[in-house]
C-alpha cells in the first residue's frame, strides 16, 4: 500500500525533484535556468556559487541548482551531488576546443557514488550561431554510447529563444515519472 500512495504521489507531483545544471563556464547555464523560469532571455552575469529555482511541469516540481561553471568552481560541484535526479550539463555548441574538457568532467561525475542512480541531459546550446555543432557530433564527441549505466538524452537548443527546452522539461518529467 505504502508503494502505490509514493507511486500516486510521485505521480501527481507531491515530490520535489532535485536537478543539477552544471557544464563549463559561458556554456549558457544560467541563460537556460531562467528562461525555464521566465520563458524569455535574460541578462545574466557569471555565476559565482549557485543559483536555484523550483520549476513546476505538468505537476511535476523540479527544484533546480545552476553552478558556476570556472574552473576554480569545478572541484566544488560534488557537493551538489547528493540526492540528485537529474544532471544537465550544457554545452556550448560553438566551442570545439574545449569540447574534450566537458567530456573528461562529464566522465568524472558519472563515476561519483551519489550519482550512481542519476538521468543524464545533454544541452547543446548555441545552436543558433552559425557553424555549431550538432546534437549528433556532441554525441560523438563526448562519447556517449559508452555511457552504460545512466539514462541520457542530448537536447539540441538555444538558451536565448527558448528552442529546444520544453522538450528538455518534456524528458525530465518522463525520466522522474519512470523511475
Amino acid at each position: 500500500m505504502g508503494f502505490l500512495l509514493s507511486k500516486m504521489m510521485a505521480v501527481f507531483g507531491d515530490k520535489e525533484h532535485k536537478v543539477i545544471i552544471v557544464g563549463l563556464d559561458n556554456a549558457g547555464k544560467t541563460t537556460i535556468l531562467y528562461q525555464f523560469v521566465t520563458k524569455e532571455a535574460v541578462l545574466t552575469s557569471p555565476t559565482i556559487g549557485s543559483n536555484v529555482e523550483e520549476i513546476t511541469v505538468h505537476k511535476t516540481r523540479f527544484l533546480v541548482w545552476d553552478i558556476g561553471g570556472q574552473e576554480s568552481l569545478r572541484a566544488s560541484w560534488f557537493s551538489y551531488y547528493c540526492n540528485t535526479e537529474i544532471v544537465i550539463v550544457v554545452v556550448d555548441s560553438t566551442d570545439r576546443e574545449r569540447l574534450t574538457l566537458t567530456k573528461e568532467e562529464l566522465h568524472r561525475m558519472l563515476s561519483h557514488e551519489d550519482l550512481q542512480n542519476a538521468s543524464i541531459l545533454i544541452m547543446a546550446n548555441k545552436q543558433d550561431v552559425k557553424g555549431s555543432m550538432t546534437a549528433a557530433e556532441i554525441s560523438q564527441c563526448l562519447t556517449l554510447d559508452s555511457i552504460t549505466t545512466h539514462s541520457w538524452h542530448v537536447q539540441a537548443c538555444c538558451a536565448l529563444t527558448g528552442e529546444g527546452l520544453p522538450a528538455s522539461l518534456d524528458w525530465m518529467k518522463s525520466q522522474v515519472v519512470a523511475n
